[in-house]
């Protein structure tokens, strides 16, 4: 019952990040995920001195707040300045991250705020505190998770329009009668609180892991902003269920394995990815340089085949002293325009056919325009 507790709990934090990620890789804002979760603890420190109470939702509220901050400055340093937004993050960012560390080592030694659970979580622990929701026991951060989760999916569903418009081209936004800020303050501020009830539970780079790596392994397979979405939290409830489950049978961190697998997919999506992924890269390159071969072989042929050297330049033997290919790939491109029908050998005299002629003409002119 544990095991599936502690699977809910983090399939819920994947899937609230996970649904707000998108927007934030469209944005060009996924380095201030790695802000927000940093200095969000800030907020809870502060509210600590007020309450003196770790288990006080004002804890929650503080570091909500510092997160709607750090957009804030971030976005106030950015206008205000030449700066572009990673110089306004790398301000904002360890200047209130430094004071909260500061914060702890001066005056909270005592006090259960360990710096190592801020960073990687204690997923397995954070299922322990309890509450009672219409007579049913269950884990305090899965209640906590599946309503912003709910808030989160509603927000995206209810503004959907104003989102996509806001996110693509801001003019239009304006003209279309709503206020971008209004939308991306919104967002942030989801964004601060869904990281804020994530916080917790998984610590901030697995928090940082679901906001931003299974959105960009969206956007390698789709540009499709609703297939993106859907992508998106599916693969981060996938790493979810592999990463705890090789942490459960191999003993190891289930935050770090589960950020692990996340990587590991967007990794082999990478690779993969059929349209643009690094294998299809690595082949269109080769066959480029293979036809920018077989071309320029061709155009060599064609430019003599009908002059007094045609003989020697178009020679099977000594065309090669002309090209300078390696004798391998000379007798590749060879082999290849032979089998292509573009030119046959006759009396060890390369010659061009019609369709050759024609094929090499229209891909130089292409090339060309």
């Amino acid at each position: 019952m544990r095991q599936l507790e502690i699977l809910i709990a983090v399939s819920l934090v994947s899937a609230a990040c996970s649904l707000l990620g998108p927007f934030l890789i469209l944005r060009k804002m996924s380095m201030m995920i790695d802000s927000i979760t940093h200095t969000i603890l800030l907020g809870i420190v502060i509210a600590f001195f007020i309450t003196k109470d770790l288990t006080s939702p004002l804890l929650i509220v503080g570091a909500g707040l510092v997160g709607i901050l750090t957009v804030f400055l971030t976005e106030l340093i950015n206008q205000k300045t030449t700066l572009h937004e990673d110089a306004s993050i790398g301000l904002v960012f360890p200047f209130l991250f430094s004071i909260a560390i500061i914060l702890i080592s001066k005056f909270l030694r005592g006090v259960h705020l360990c710096i190592d659970s801020v960073l990687v979580g204690e997923v397995a622990f954070s299922i322990i505190p309890r509450i009672e929701f219409f007579g049913y026991e269950m884990s305090k951060v899965i209640f906590v998770m599946a309503v912003i989760f709910l808030i989160d999916l509603i927000f995206i569903w209810v503004f959907f329009k104003e989102l996509k418009i806001s996110t693509f081209d801001k003019n239009l936004s304006l003209i279309s009668g709503f206020a971008p800020a209004v939308i991306y303050y919104a967002l942030m501020s989801l964004v601060s609180i869904t990281t804020v009830g994530a916080f917790n539970a998984v610590g901030s780079i697995l928090v940082i892991s679901y906001m931003v790596v299974p959105s960009a392994t969206a956007y390698l397979l789709t540009h499709d902003l609703k297939k993106m979405i859907f992508i998106s939290v599916f693969t981060g409830v996938l790493s979810s269920v592999i990463g705890f489950y090789m942490a459960y049978i191999y003993d190891l961190s289930i935050a770090g394995t589960i950020a692990i697998v996340n990587g590991l997919i967007f990794l082999l999506v990478f690779i993969f990815e059929p349209r643009n992924g690094i294998i299809k890269k690595i082949l269109n390159e080769n066959r480029k340089r293979a036809e920018f071969a077989e071309v320029t072989m061709m155009l060599h042929i064609i430019n003599h085949e009908n002059t007094e050297r045609a003989d020697i330049e178009c020679n099977v033997v000594k065309i090669n002293e002309h090209l300078c290919y390696a004798k391998n790939k000379f007798e590749k491109v060879l082999k290849n325009i032979v089998n292509k029908k573009f030119a046959y050998i006759e009396n060890d005299i390369i010659k061009v056919t019609d369709i050759g002629r024609e094929k090499t003409l229209d891909k130089f002119n292409e090339w060309m325009k």
